[in-house]
């Protein structure tokens, strides 16, 4: 299934310019980016310069998949027209958004991290003035095992859906992160790097 990406923003034009960095964290499925926010959550929980987004989807909330808010799919889509939401996107047929007040975050210059579609990069890049990437990468034997001891999908829809992954996002706003070993090594380069960004504009 494709995905597409809508990018909607505020019709109040008075709103102060985005001074903070959008960090949009992306990876194939089973290459462990939500264990990586967790840890960076986690150790940057007390830092009020970080914002973690928890992200709107049309699916009842359950904590095994991820911790997100709902909307029905009707009241999504009233909420996007309406430009409610700071970046929108559907993907395996649904419809997955990040919340409009994270543009208050970025123009009082905090850092807000979100966990975004591959195919929603562009429209990010686009809709938030300062942009980095982080792409979460991994062998492909090893996302392969994840995905098989999650036990959602079978062997014949874990192969298809390892055929048809995305190439790596690239450019010079893109920070690559191999999570392919321990958790806590590839975790403290996020936070490194989150630190880093954040660093820069002090």
């Amino acid at each position: 299934m494709g995905e597409s990406v809508e990018a909607e923003r505020e019709v109040d034009t008075s709103e102060a310019p985005l001074s903070g960095c959008f960090v949009a964290v992306v990876g194939p499925s089973g290459v462990g980016k939500d264990s990586l926010l967790a840890y960076a959550r986690e150790h940057l929980s007390r830092d009020g310069r970080f914002v973690f987004v928890r992200r709107i989807v049309t699916r009842i909330a359950d904590a095994a998949l991820e911790d997100h808010d709902s909307l029905s799919p009707e009241a999504f889509d009233e909420a996007r027209s309406s430009g409610r939401f700071a970046l929108a996107w559907r993907a395996h047929d649904l419809g997955y958004a990040l919340p409009g007040e994270i543009r208050h975050d970025l123009a009082s210059g905090r850092t807000v991290i979100a966990n975004i579609s591959r195919a929603s990069i562009e429209a990010a890049r686009r809709e938030f003035a300062s942009c980095r990437i982080v792409s979460v990468t991994a062998p492909r034997e090893i996302v392969a095992r994840r995905l098989a001891a999650r036990g959602r999908e079978t062997a014949s829809e874990i192969e298809a859906r390892l055929n048809r992954d995305q190439p790596c996002p690239s450019g010079a706003d893109v920070i690559e992160i191999d999570n392919s070993g321990d958790l806590a090594e590839a975790g403290a380069r996020l936070v490194s790097a989150l630190e880093e960004l954040t660093g820069k504009r002090v």
